[in-house]
């Protein structure tokens, strides 16, 4: 498996090793700032927590082990079902019409290709590199295998009735229709 940095200091709600699904879904920052916010919002006990976070340069940061929970999604049975992983991404992007750079929606720039697609009403959405998908690839092989989740997966990101009950893999945006996670790896 590619690095794996296990990260210390994180609390998780619980134990449970029956998972089902996994979730993709993005940091909406970069991994630097989203780590911080995960270690010291509310004084350093987040309890919203996701198991891993990929950088930009395929490294995996371990945040909880995969066979714990958090209160990443809305309903405790979603999340004992469920390992959450997140890619550093800055989600979509605007264009500033005076510059030759983009910005998401917290101010951070962006300067390099975008990846343009209307989508959730936004046009262009800073894209995933290979090292990201590499070792997301290696990742979810890994996990899947070991707790037996089916290599299955849905094909959009849209919102999916009934997603709690699909056994593989999914993004955040298949839960609900308010996240603008834009896997398209």
């Amino acid at each position: 498996m590619h690095e794996v940095k296990n990260l210390k200091g994180f609390y998780q709600t619980g134990n449970f090793k029956k998972k089902k699904q996994i979730i993709l879904t993005n940091t909406l920052r970069n991994v630097d700032d989203f780590l911080k916010g995960l270690k010291y919002r509310y004084n350093g006990k987040n309890k919203k927590l996701p198991h891993y976070v990929i950088d930009r340069g395929g490294v995996i940061y371990e945040i909880i082990p995969p066979n714990t929970y958090s209160n990443f999604l809305d309903k405790i049975s979603y999340n004992k079902n469920s390992i959450i992983i997140c890619f550093e991404n800055l989600g979509w992007l605007r264009k500033n019409p005076l510059t030759n750079y983009y910005t998401n929606w917290i101010g951070n720039e962006y300067k390099g290709e975008v990846y343009k697609r209307k989508w959730r009403g936004y046009n262009y959405w800073q894209p995933y590199t290979e090292e990201q998908v590499d070792s997301a690839t290696i990742l979810i092989n890994d996990l899947c295998e070991n707790f037996e989740i089916p290599k299955e997966c849905i094909g959009h990101n849209v919102k999916v009735d009934n997603i709690q009950r699909f056994r593989g893999i999914s993004s955040l945006s298949n839960y609900s229709g308010v996240y603008s996670d834009q896997i398209n790896t």
